[in-house]
């Protein structure tokens, strides 16, 4: 095999499908400290991969072409000269950005993880597993006993840091949108689950939880973030790790007084968590839930609709972005 496909960003454009092509590249042998991987996952990362379509991730400097994808899973098919982590046959994966959304993947050793298989579910782990963690434990300092806001708690972020946030003995509060996606995360064990679609959230928060939500892990933005804010209490702390509603300038996150009138004079502080930034704690927060899984504390849920090879992605960027998926949206690359 002489070429393989991969999905190039070929110009900047306001959609991830309206920047990419599907493009032949041509296949490389791994050179001194290199392997190469046949990639047969992938996960998506629909707000990431938009504004990386936009030009819009500040500490990633794109330039054009370039290929797409962040996380993808599989295994080492060839290894270069003084390569000692890996074999021939072992599970790898990438969670760096160029390497998810390509059939194979050549790059140095130190760019990927070893995995104890090839699955979907290993690559949850090593990626968005990693994520949740990270902003849970470092970004939030997350305490045993405290209240801890989820938002897009039935999301393949959101349903790892619901049972996260359990387990290191937090009250646990999960917001989503839906009959289903309330009974998934009350499953999960959640101790509170507001429905937006059928509960007035705000007023919800203001009721039970006011001046009382120790820390919020948001990846929705909009009213969901000022409503987090309305009821911080003193010392809380609201980690953004996304903001869907307000990528085309949705109304009703501007911090603006908000400062002054909601976090001053209680000590809070919002909190920006970006996992590529993060790069030197992956190895520690990897091993911790790579061991809490296959020790059964944590469970990972996958979106019930399948996506099945590379021209599917977008497809899969797009139900990501609908708000519809539950769970993490991975597309099957390959068998």
């Amino acid at each position: 095999m002489d070429t393989y496909q991969a999905i190039e960003l070929s110009r900047f454009a306001p959609t991830f499908r309206s920047g990419i092509d599907l493009v032949d590249l041509k296949m490389l042998l791994p050179g001194p400290g290199e392997i190469r991987v046949r990639n047969l996952w992938c996960g998506v990362n629909g707000i990431f991969d938009t504004q990386i379509a936009r030009n819009a991730v500040d500490y990633v400097k794109v330039r054009l072409p370039s290929v797409m994808g962040v996380e993808a899973a599989g295994v080492v098919e060839s290894i270069g000269a003084g390569v000692t982590d890996f074999a021939v046959g072992d599970a790898a994966a990438t969670v760096r950005f160029t390497g998810g959304y390509r059939l194979f993947n050549t790059g140095p050793a130190a760019n990927f993880a070893k995995l104890p298989a090839p699955t979907r579910e290993w690559l949850a782990l090593a990626s968005t597993g990693v994520s949740a963690l990270l902003a849970l434990e470092h970004i939030g300092e997350a305490r045993a006993g405290e209240t801890v806001v989820i938002t897009a708690a039935a999301g393949g972020l959101g349903h790892l840091l619901v049972q996260l946030a359990l387990l290191k003995g937090c009250h646990v509060v999960g917001i989503c949108g839906g009959p289903r996606k309330a009974a998934f995360v009350r499953a999960l064990g959640a101790h509170r689950v507001i429905d937006y679609k059928s509960e007035a959230f705000a007023a919800v928060l203001a009721d039970e939880y006011g001046g009382k939500i120790n820390l919020g892990i948001d990846s929705v933005g909009g009213e969901l973030f000022n409503s987090i804010i309305d009821n911080i209490a003193p010392h809380g702390r609201l980690v953004v790790a996304g903001a869907a509603q307000d990528m085309n300038n949705a109304p009703g996150a501007s911090v603006g007084r908000r400062v002054i009138d909601k976090l001053y004079y209680k000590a809070a502080s919002v909190r920006g968590f970006m996992n590529g930034l993060l790069t030197e704690l992956w190895p520690e927060a990897r091993a911790r839930i790579f061991a809490l899984h296959a020790s059964g504390q944590i469970g990972v849920t996958f979106d019930d609709v399948e996506f099945r090879g590379l021209a599917a992605v977008p497809d899969a960027v797009e139900r990501l972005l609908s708000g519809q998926s539950m769970g993490k949206v991975i597309v099957r690359l390959q068998d």
